[in-house]
């Protein structure tokens, strides 16, 4: 049963990585290190996060104005 959640898990952090991507891509965004956190998925029962970080301040002022 936990391996099934776990791989529900993952499948649902890679959809919503795509949807993140996709999205940002509409407003005009790219981020390149958008991704699974590899570290996240190295538990026996994986608990997937999303890595959003290293973006330059410009692509962090474009996002900030994409949210407002």
């Amino acid at each position: 049963m936990k391996a099934l959640h776990a791989a529900l898990c993952v499948e649902e952090a890679e959809v919503t990585v795509k949807e993140l991507r996709a999205a940002l891509e509409r407003a005009g965004i790219t981020s390149p290190s958008l991704r699974i956190d590899p570290a996240s998925l190295a538990r026996e029962a994986p608990c997937p996060c999303a890595e959003c970080g290293g973006c330059s301040i410009e692509v962090a002022t474009r996002l900030a104005a994409a949210l407002r």
